[in-house]
């Protein structure tokens, strides 16, 4: 199954066409793209019996973010050996864990405005929280997961690396820094939910490539680690991590200009293609004003 946000409202894809979910279900359920994760249970019985024949066409162009108003976002830091090498650490013994402000998600084909020079790209597997999870063993974390779709974790370096202490979610939280869509996949209707290729291209050269068979810290493990701590909710995000070819890393180091269209994909799920142009300026250093 696959579900999608088309100009906010929630719809169930089927075949090239969509159908609207609030007016199929005659109210059952409801418009919002993201009340749907709190009725998961219902709501996926209820779509396994509708007719994918009354699907109509919609425009791509409409598609917005699936998950657009999470509670909680949690993204994972060196969860690939080799982008932890290129990064200058050891793998770590625990997910390093950082959060992304709701305020910058955006949708699969949006444009970005960049605050600084130094914008870089990190595609990422983002997992859907659809059942409750609190203390959950990995072995049953699967059954906590509503679906995965495709995202990207956009980092401003200079803002990220501030001194005194490292400011991840500050310099990874500007608008539009946390795009995903194009929607969200259940994991059924994958070959190999643990094993999807995903990587991306800045203007048609592929920047990143991996495999989520990589991540040291699997989509079940990092529920289980998360959940040890803290109530996992439905609707609540989870950004995986991302392999190595990150920007940040090169020699010269590279990062992203105005004019640049990245495009992000992940093996049967889809991809998401991001435009870039020039915004106000965000200097951080002390004493320094935004202009």
């Amino acid at each position: 199954m696959r579900i999608a946000n088309l100009d906010h409202r929630l719809v169930l894809l089927a075949g090239d066409g969509c159908i609207d979910v609030a007016t199929a279900s005659q109210g059952r359920f409801s418009a919002d793209p993201q009340a749907v994760y709190t009725d998961w249970d219902a709501f996926t019985t209820w779509a396994a019996a509708v007719d994918p024949g009354s699907a109509q066409p919609y425009d791509a162009a409409q598609l917005g973010a699936p998950t657009p108003a999470p509670g909680q976002i949690f993204a994972i830091g060196l969860n690939y050996a080799d982008h932890a090498g290129e990064s200058g650490f050891t793998a770590p013994a625990e997910p390093a864990v950082f959060t992304k402000f709701a305020s910058s998600i955006t949708g699969p084909y949006a444009t970005v405005a960049l605050p600084a020079s130094t914008v870089d790209w990190e595609v990422e597997l983002v997992a859907v929280i659809g059942r409750p999870a609190y203390r959950v063993d990995a072995s049953r974390a699967w059954d906590h997961v509503a679906g995965l779709t495709v995202g990207q974790d956009l980092s401003e370096r200079t803002r990220q690396l501030v001194p005194p202490a490292p400011q991840f979610s500050l310099g990874k939280s500007f608008p539009g820094f946390a795009p995903i869509g194009p929607w969200v996949v259940t994991a059924d209707e994958l070959a190999d939910r643990d094993n999807l290729e995903l990587g991306c291209s800045i203007n048609g050269e592929q920047v990143q490539k991996g495999r989520t068979a990589d991540l040291l810290f699997s989509v079940p493990a990092l529920i289980e680690r998360l959940s040890a701590v803290l109530p996992l909710a439905p609707g609540d995000i989870i950004f995986t991590g991302t392999p190595s070819g990150v920007g940040h890393a090169r020699t010269p180091q590279r990062y992203i200009s105005a004019g640049d269209a990245l495009t992000s994909w992940v093996e049967g799920i889809g991809e998401i293609r991001i435009t870039f142009i020039d915004g106000p300026r965000y200097i951080p250093s002390a004493g320094s004003e935004e202009h």
